[in-house]
């Protein structure tokens, strides 16, 4: 059996060799918590063993950030952040990976204004536009990891006594991590094989609709001529392979922009810009969202769909079995990055151009020309169960099974 340092160090491992892939030469930037610094310092350290020329961190502070939004200006949120934005983009198109190691307060902006939560988004969205599409595009390595604090802990675990819910936190996302493993990126390697199994399946069919069925969701949902199936696992603009995010367990692509019908219900809480918005229904006509109910955080959400035109329509159709690690852990994480892993999902906001053929090579027109939606968000929500049916349905109109009860038929 693994210690914990054994563990903490397979994550970092997997984090650089894995996720971000580094190359020798290569920059890194790290954006991360400052409750991260123990596995951000492990990070820095093997990717300085790999030959990275440099590995930039830039912290953050959930308690500043909260601050900010109770006491600064309201003016202030209307200023983009250009000198960052520029950094950001410059870096990127100078060959840089990114790394973000997220420390989730899923209740960090409840009771703040969301006029003031939705203005600096969309400021901040707009200024790191030509940053988010050099990620959105894999013209460059990135990835997403997460790292347990107190206050995530108390929220996933809230019945345990305080003293035990980070080392329980942690004994879940090294399993979901595969860093409790002797060989983890053998571990990696294996599962990554398993996921392109099913891409190689589903892109051999090329269904022109899905459909959905489960309580409270009976949605069509039509794919784009030329979608590609993908995983997590990607190859960036210099053909160095990288994961998107650690953990992972989907397959996913890109719906058309005006091809969603009928209505759909979440599964699981969504936790978004600091505030939890829970059981809610999406109704759909031609891929736009005409109407919706939340019974928590009903301003969030139409915040969200707010933000801008794209945000109501979807840019993400993603399969995972409801006989997935994560979600047979029972744990609700309150984190996209893992309740995503845990159940299908589908995606308001950009669609990533990476899942059309010749997406990467296309202009913004041409991509919407394509059916791809654009936005300066992509949020993604879970609404997979053990009761969903999902069938293919063929270019001659038959369907065929893909889901049954949640899980691959």
């Amino acid at each position: 059996m693994l210690s914990f340092k054994q563990k903490l160090e397979n994550y970092a491992l997997l984090t650089v060799k894995i996720g971000i892939n580094i190359q020798p030469g290569q920059t890194l930037v790290v954006n991360a918590d400052i409750a991260s610094a123990e596995l951000v310092r492990l990070v820095v350290r093997k990717a300085y063993e790999a030959g990275a020329k440099l590995v930039k961190v830039n912290y953050t502070d959930e308690l500043v950030t909260r601050t900010r939004y109770e006491l600064a200006p309201s003016e202030s949120f209307l200023e983009p952040p250009k000198w960052q934005a520029d950094e950001l983009e410059d870096l990127a198109k100078n060959g840089a990976a990114f790394l973000s190691v997220i420390s989730t307060n899923p209740d960090l902006l409840n009771g703040i204004d969301p006029v003031r939560i939705a203005d600096n988004q969309r400021t901040a969205g707009q200024a790191m536009m030509p940053y988010r599409e050099l990620l959105m595009g894999n013209h460059v390595s990135w990835s997403l990891v997460a790292y347990p604090s107190p206050v995530w802990a108390a929220k996933v675990f809230p019945d345990t006594p305080p003293e035990q819910q980070v080392e329980l936190l942690w004994d879940a996302i090294f399993k979901a991590v595969r860093a409790d493993q002797e060989n983890p990126v053998e571990a990696w390697s294996l599962h990554l094989a398993g996921l392109k199994q099913r891409c190689d399946i589903l892109n051999a069919k090329k269904y022109r609709k899905l459909h959905y069925t489960a309580p409270g969701t009976d949605l069509m949902l039509e794919l784009p001529e030329g979608h590609i199936w993908c995983q997590a696992g990607a190859v960036n603009g210099r053909g160095v392979p990288f994961l998107a995010n650690i953990p992972t367990e989907e397959v996913f692509t890109a719906p058309l922009k005006t091809g969603a019908n009928g209505t759909v219900s979440s599964t699981k809480p969504l936790s978004y810009s600091g505030n939890i918005i829970d059981r809610f229904t999406l109704t759909l006509e031609n891929g736009k969202v005409t109407d919706f109910t939340a019974e928590v955080g009903q301003d969030a959400l139409a915040s969200l769909l707010a933000m801008d035109e794209g945000s109501a329509y979807f840019g993400e159709v993603a399969l995972v079995p409801y006989h997935s690690p994560i979600s047979e852990s029972g744990i609700l994480y309150f984190t996209t990055l893992y309740d995503e892993n845990a159940s299908c999902h589908l995606a308001l906001g950009a669609a990533y151009a990476f899942t059309l053929e010749q997406g990467t090579a296309m202009t913004k027109e041409q991509l919407a020309e394509h059916g791809m939606n654009q936005s300066l968000t992509h949020v993604d929500f879970m609404m997979g169960s053990a009761d969903m049916n999902i069938d293919g349905i063929t270019d001659e109109g038959l369907a065929e099974p893909i889901f049954r009860n949640g899980n691959w038929a």
